[in-house]
């Protein structure tokens, strides 16, 4: 009994670091936990990590103090759209060798980014201690973020449906193609039929305007309403297809930062402000350690 309060109070004092951590925007008095949103798809090449990193720059635009963690295993796109060269990422965390404040990067326009690469297969075998350690150094970043981004990576893999079903709030991101609507079908059958994940999210990709969204959208809540009675699927908007998106990344740079005044800069916008809006809907089992509680109990 003595050791295990022992090894508490060590974490307890290590997970104090990432105080250091310094952000300029501050919360309101009485602002809520911390969202917890995971980004994700059926499909891979639909724009995902992108929409992760315009989305995180509108919202903390609007005031939000905003965390990515890139849990697309060791593609590591989220640094890549941004130009960064992280050191470490979260198996350094997980293996004791660095605090959560040390790993943590900072993108554009204040937002925050866990590099998670090869770590997030660590997830699958954590020790007792590491998983103390672990959900001790998130749980002060509850007090330091408003809004935990999540690019899951795309398909159905077991570490992509763990993030999906610990997160509060899951956005699949589908493009007009059959297969990407066929796909983000089967990523919502599978997260409802073998974990009873009853709610999602539908933002549509690359499209020409809001009629050909809307026809992604009736077509999959069509699939949803015959077979999938139970789902709730709801539409949050469309990024428009735009040359200036392409050259942003092919430049390492954000849309929203290169080309503020483009079609899909607008789209980020909008997305960004219909999901603040939609808040009061959001799930009560929120902020950042629920989610790694959760997260770590499917393992």
């Amino acid at each position: 009994m003595d050791q295990a309060n022992g090894l508490r109070e060590m974490v307890k004092k290590k997970a104090y670091n990432i105080n250091e951590l310094k952000v300029v925007k501050t919360c309101s008095a009485g602002s809520s936990s911390p969202r917890v949103i995971a980004v994700t798809s059926g499909k891979g090449g639909v724009g995902k990590t992108n929409i992760v990193g315009n989305l995180a720059i509108s919202l903390s635009r609007l005031g939000k103090r905003v965390l990515i963690l890139d849990g697309d295993l060791g593609l590591a796109n989220i640094d890549i759209i941004f130009g960064l060269n992280p050191v470490y990422n979260i198996k350094h965390v997980i293996n004791g060798e660095k605090d959560l404040a040390d790993i943590i990067v900072k993108g554009p326009e204040e937002i925050c980014i866990i590099p998670a690469g090869s770590g997030v297969h660590e997830l699958v075998h954590l020790t007792d201690g590491q998983k103390l350690n672990l959900l001790n150094e998130f749980d002060t970043l509850n007090e330091n973020f408003d809004i935990l981004l999540i690019d899951t990576g795309a398909g159905i893999s077991s570490n992509i449906i763990y993030f999906n079903i610990a997160a509060q709030e899951r956005i699949v991101v589908a493009t007009c193609e059959p297969s990407s609507i066929t796909d983000a079908y089967a990523l919502m059958k599978v997260m409802f039929t073998q974990h009873g994940t009853k709610s999602f999210k539908l933002l549509v990709n690359m499209v020409n305007d809001a009629e050909e969204a809307r026809s992604v959208f009736e077509s999959l809540s069509n699939a949803v309403v015959r077979f999938l009675k139970d789902i709730s699927l709801e539409y949050v908007g469309f990024i428009p297809k735009d040359d200036n998106f392409q050259r942003a990344v092919r430049q390492q740079r954000a849309v929203l930062q290169r080309y503020p005044e483009s079609k899909s800069s607008k789209g980020f916008c909008e997305l960004a402000q219909r999901l603040l809006s939609n808040s009061t809907n959001v799930p009560p089992d929120g902020n950042i350690k629920f989610f790694w509680r959760k997260l770590m109990s499917y393992h």
